[in-house]
């Protein structure tokens, strides 16, 4: 009977950006700029996402190197409308 090493957890949340992308949805997630995944259904997506998120997160804490906080609270969406001549 092994001991397994105890770690501890943090509850971190991210901003996904989920587009429609020819009968499918396109994922990044702006705090970890090396995302970009895809998924049939808008479920998949988020599904693939939270997979690349982990993964992401193990490497970075692997080879010692920054995890991001949450950004939850701190990222805005905002959508700009312009007005541009006709062709």
């Amino acid at each position: 009977m092994g001991v397994e090493p105890c770690f501890a957890m943090a509850d971190l949340r991210y901003t996904v950006v989920i587009e429609p992308d020819d009968g499918a949805f396109s994922v990044i997630v702006p705090a970890f700029p090396e995302i970009s995944t895809f998924g049939e259904t808008h479920e998949e997506a988020l599904a693939m996402a939270r997979d690349a998120i982990r993964l992401s997160l193990e490497y970075r804490h692997e080879k010692g190197l920054n995890i991001p906080s949450s950004d939850v609270d701190e990222t805005r969406i905002e959508r700009v409308a312009i007005t541009y001549p006709a062709a």
